[in-house]
């Protein structure tokens, strides 16, 4: 607020004006209160009058201040200039967001300098022009009109007391119909009428934002009065349920951003193990090439096969096509053929049930490899707790070390002091044996020096017994890993080399039932092909008894003058043609039997391509079941080596720290003999 003040001052002295002792005293006293509570946002001139010069100047402050959010110049009494000159300098402001003109007449010109403001300025939110005549003039309003209809930033707006008219209304319906972003409008106290209530509920029709309109003292009926209430509360519900929806949303954003790092994440790893997988394919292709080899060859021994087979239909059609009339002989090939349907049937149940049991087998196979290598894990863990148990004796081996060194010094201490309190008292009792009592002293300090060597000397010793030791235990946790290392690249080997097996045995059963169905859709296809040769003929002795029929018009037609004579060959006729009906309605037995067998064959391949997906997920499901019990394993193993990592690192901390207690007592013990000589 100072900084505002100081901009006052200065441009009412470069404009030539003297400032308004009331704005200087508001302004000074709006910064006491804002050096008592810290910032002031609030520019409040209410009640003041406010000159045209001032209120230029004020625009001018007011156009490039960054600190001030709220203006409040109500009941200012501003004239049509000042309103003019302020509402100017708001334009370019960018930090207000309410504006208070309450009770300052402001007509025509104040309306049409508010419409441009409204243009212009994009920061005000609330604006409340309360007891002033913004509806007297119909071009001024319906600026002020425009000016709001193009405005996307104001949300509250008070023109209560304004002298609107049904007219101003009609304006305001029209900005209701273009405006986005207005929120609460309060249109008390004015002289809207039937006529503008109608104008207005028209212009809600199409408006969706405004939720609160305030439409008091204004003579407009109840009905539309409550009209107006009813889209008022459909925009209000509107609106609440935008807010739950958008809150709904971003909460669903930041679940899907949560889901997109899982997944990322997760197509990491599934990258990683993509990559695995190819290098295992890649040294599974050669074995695949040799077995797609001897697949192509078997595959070439069938096709041969098949051709021996379509030959042979070929032959049985050319046969069928010259002998018509051999109904008997056909049924015998159906015969024939169904009995080798039967025993194809019977085939492929022999090769699925040799299948299962490979499958089987092989799953036990799995199953006690499985059980070795977690046998084997066993084996490692057992070695492991084993190193951590000498690791533990070690440890106390040192701390016993410790105790002995402790109580070694505590010894020489008291020796020491010993040798101390002797030499005072014989330096008390006989001042005249000073050279006696210096050899003693010097005897029994060349004694204690001796034992104090004697005693390193041993301590060094065990030093060098313990680090031997600890040498031979890293030689052994070296070689204990490296046992580790290779039985566990043996393990991945094995499981590479059970993976491998595993997929060309899917591979290979695959192949083969995929060879299978294709040789049942080959059957199905030639018994399809019988069906319509059969239905052909059918259609043949259809036509043989119409031309029958025909003859036996003729017949009619001369069984007037060959009754007698011709009385026995029209019995051999109706003979002659029951029984080609009872041969044809057999045919017709045999054909459906032949569809229904079909539809059995059809169900038998659904059910056997059910039991190939069945196998494949089990098997993958296998798979994955033992990948996630190596990635456990190598972690226990990862986390074996950590502790046995920090066990040496723990071990080396304490063999230093005793070599610095062993350094630092021997440089102690070395001063406190050789200080009384001096």
């Amino acid at each position: 607020m100072e900084d505002f003040r100081r901009t006052f001052v200065r441009l009412c002295k470069e404009s030539g004006t003297e400032p308004q002792e009331s704005v200087l005293t508001q302004l000074h006293e709006a910064r006491s209160v804002a050096s008592g509570t810290g910032t002031s946002t609030r520019l409040d001139l209410s009640g003041h009058s406010l000159s045209a010069d001032t209120c230029a100047v004020l625009g001018r402050a007011l156009s490039n201040d960054a600190a001030l959010t709220e203006v409040v110049l109500s009941d200012c009494m501003l004239s049509e200039e000042g309103a003019k000159l302020l509402i100017s300098g708001l334009c370019c402001n960018a930090t207000i967001r309410l504006l208070d003109l309450k009770g300052n007449n402001l007509r025509g010109s104040g309306a049409e300098a508010l419409g441009k403001l409204l243009v212009r300025n994009k920061t005000i939110r609330r604006l409340v022009l309360e007891w002033n005549a913004l509806g007297m003039w119909d071009e001024g309003f319906s600026i002020f009109c425009e000016g709001l209809a193009t405005n996307c930033h104001l949300t509250q707006l008070d023109l209560r007391n304004n002298q609107i008219n049904h007219q101003g209304a009609a304006e305001l319906a029209m900005v209701l119909k273009r405006n986005s972003v207005l929120q609460e409008l309060d249109l008390r106290w004015n002289n809207i009428g039937l006529l503008g209530g109608r104008a207005l509920l028209e212009g809600l029709q199409q408006n969706r934002t405004l939720f609160r309109l305030e439409m008091a003292g204004n003579n407009v009926p109840s009905d539309t009065i409550k009209a107006l209430d009813q889209a008022i509360n459909h925009n209000a519900d509107r609106l609440n349920t935008l807010r739950e929806s958008r809150s709904k949303t971003t909460v669903l954003s930041k679940e899907i951003q949560i889901l997109k790092g899982e997944k990322n994440r997760q197509y990491m790893s599934l990258m990683e193990t993509i990559d695995k997988q190819r290098d295992e394919m890649g040294r599974s292709s050669r074995n695949t090439t040799l077995r797609v080899g001897q697949l192509q060859e078997a595959l070439n021994e069938k096709k041969s096969a098949v051709n021996s087979l379509t030959a042979k239909l070929h032959m049985s059609e050319a046969a069928l096509a010259l002998s018509e009339q051999k109904v008997q002989s056909l049924g015998e090939q159906l015969t024939r053929m169904q009995q080798e349907k039967a025993e194809l049937k019977e085939r492929q149940a022999r090769d699925m049930q040799k299948e299962v049991e490979e499958s089987t087998l092989r799953e036990a196979k799995l199953h006690k490899e499985v059980q070795t290598v977690t046998e084997r894990n066993h084996q490692l863990q057992n070695k492991v707790d084993e190193l951590e148990r000498r690791c533990k004796l070690q440890q106390e081996h040192v701390f016993e070390l410790k105790q002995e060194l402790t109580n070694n010094t505590a010894e020489l201490k008291l020796r020491l002091a010993q040798t101390e309190e002797r030499l005072d008292m014989e330096k008390r009792r006989s001042k005249q044996a000073l050279v006696d009592m210096d050899a003693l002293r010097q005897k029994e300090v060349d004694h204690v020096t001796r034992h104090l060597e004697d005693t390193e000397r041993a301590l060094q010793e065990r030093i060098l017994k313990l680090e031997g030791q600890r040498i031979q235990l890293e030689e052994e946790l070296s070689r204990v890993k490296a046992a580790g290392v290779t039985e566990r690249a043996h393990a991945e080997e094995e499981l590479g080399k059970v993976r491998a097996q595993v997929r060309l045995e899917e591979q290979q059963n695959v192949s083969s039932l995929e060879e299978k169905l294709r040789v049942l859709r080959q059957a199905r296809d030639e018994a399809q092909h019988l069906c319509t040769q059969q239905k052909q003929n059918i259609a043949d002795l259809h036509a043989r008894l119409g031309q029958h029929s025909v003859e036996m018009d003729t017949v009619k037609r001369r069984m007037d003058e060959l009754q007698q004579e011709l009385s026995g060959k029209e019995q051999e006729k109706v003979t002659e043609v029951s029984r080609v009906r009872v041969e044809l309605q057999e045919q017709i037995g045999h054909l459906q039997a032949e569809r229904t067998a079909q539809g059995g064959l059809k169900e038998k391949i659904a059910a056997l391509e059910r039991e190939i997906k069945v196998l494949s997920s089990n098997h993958r499901e296998a798979l994955l079941d033992k990948e996630s019990e190596i990635s456990s394993l190598l972690e226990r193993l990862r986390m074996r080596e950590g502790e046995i990592q920090r066990m040496r690192e723990d071990e080396a901390q304490r063999a230093s720290a005793l070599q610095n207690a062993i350094l630092t007592y021997v440089q102690g013990s070395s001063l406190g003999h050789f200080s009384p000589k001096k």
